[in-house]
């Protein structure tokens, strides 16, 4: 028999009240608080389809990860192809694949980072720079800045502004901490015993701050005449977000080591990595194992990833994001001047946005209000009163004005 509506949204609810039995109670009251107490059926395009069949323009995409639509048919039609032609491989040994992948990730990122080593997740890419960092410079030291977010594991949570870490107890030793777009901070705390700076050139999960390109320029003078290593994360800002395949680029400043996430398969199978330069290949040519990880450079994986690549170059999604992004930007500032009190500041780059609220209830109130408007957005990780606007780079002209519009009612309904 199929199920009515109302046995659907039953067996929604019985679903999170067992979630609260299973995993974090707390969790679940957040989840209802922002209004994400839905079940995710399907994903399509620019739009994520609830087990109650109502469809929502997706801006959470999984943090960015699905930067060319959710379950983009060519990069599916891949995986699902790739299936019946390899598994994970070895993951102590060459391929095909992991050797074509390496190659084209070399081609597509600009500069000399020329070097590539695969992981799985974001903090665990992490992890690598910093023990290829200290590795190569014999420097115990790292440097980041304030408002920074990383990861969960030791080096990416301790380099992180995460609320509660004190309460795992002493983390990764040598770490400091100084202010973001501060060149006189950053020039005091680079030592002969730093072995890197590392920071995400865009916060985005702390209301998509950033600072001018004199401040990168100064900071890769500042790593150069200390011999430390400047590293970029730029898993969110990375693979086109921010209007230029990545955000170093528009900075005019080159980064010993860039981090990037699930983007480079759109977010349809986990793989993320670590690119450097080929003066610190030499490290890995003395230490080859100095990081391995079990399903990094999945082979299966390596295939979707190739597919996505020629997605981005056959799309160049960078030029729709910069353009779509200037259209989101005049519509969501023009909204802010209309409701002061309420939305304080918008800020961003191509699109990733992020609507700062004057409480962190108001932002929670307007994750809530956007899901009626079939509009589903989050807060910030670290500024829990900013909410992101990350839409598919593929966004369209009808789809943009849809988020404008969504925001527009939801603000007026706060």
């Amino acid at each position: 028999m199929k199920k009515t509506a109302a046995t659907k949204k039953a067996g929604t609810s019985d679903i999170f009240e067992q979630a609260r039995k299973v995993f974090s109670g707390s969790y679940v009251d957040m989840l209802r608080a922002k209004g994400h107490d839905l079940l995710e059926q399907e994903g399509n395009g620019s739009f994520l389809i609830d087990s109650d069949g109502n469809r929502y323009l997706d801006c959470c995409t999984s943090g960015g990860s699905y930067n060319l639509g959710r379950r983009n048919e060519v990069i599916a039609g891949r995986f699902m192809k790739a299936v019946y032609e390899t598994d994970q491989g070895n993951f102590v040994m060459p391929s095909d694949y992991k050797a074509l992948l390496a190659r084209r990730i070399s081609a597509f990122v600009p500069g000399r980072l020329d070097c590539v080593l695969f992981g799985v997740t974001r903090g665990e890419s992490m992890e690598a720079a910093c023990k290829l960092a200290r590795g190569f410079t014999a420097r115990p030291g790292f440097v980041t800045v304030d408002g920074g977010r990383y990861g969960e594991s030791g080096f990416a949570l301790s380099l992180s502004d995460r609320e509660g870490k004190e309460q795992f107890g002493g983390l990764i030793p040598g770490v400091s901490t100084v202010p973001f777009g501060d060149v006189e901070a950053a020039r005091k705390a680079i030592t002969p015993n730093t072995a890197a700076f590392i920071l995400e050139p865009v916060q985005a999960e702390n209301h998509c701050r950033t600072a001018d390109a004199a401040y990168f320029r100064q900071l890769r003078v500042l790593c150069d005449a200390a011999g430390a290593k400047l590293v970029f994360d730029e898993t969110q800002s990375g693979f086109g977000r921010t209007g230029t395949r990545f955000f170093f680029e528009a900075s005019g400043v080159e980064p010993d080591i860039l981090i990037f996430g699930e983007a480079v398969t759109s977010g349809m199978f986990p793989m993320t990595a670590m690119v450097f330069t080929p003066e610190l290949k030499r490290f890995f040519d003395i230490h080859p194992l100095i990081h391995l990880c079990t399903f990094g450079g999945h082979d299966l994986g390596c295939l979707v990833a190739m597919a996505a690549l020629d997605e981005y170059e056959r799309l160049e999604p960078w030029k729709n994001a910069a353009l779509q992004g200037d259209v989101l930007m005049r519509g969501l500032t023009a909204c802010a001047a209309r409701h002061a009190q309420t939305l304080v500041s918008v800020a961003g780059r191509g699109l990733l946005i992020s609507l700062k609220f004057a409480s962190e209830e108001l932002a929670r109130a307007f994750c809530r209000g956007a899901r009626h408007n079939r509009l589903l957005v989050d807060t910030g990780k670290v500024d829990r009163t900013a909410v992101l606007i990350r839409p598919s780079l593929l966004v369209t002209d009808d789809e943009a004005a849809a988020i404008i519009d969504g925001v527009t009612k939801t603000l007026a309904s706060l």
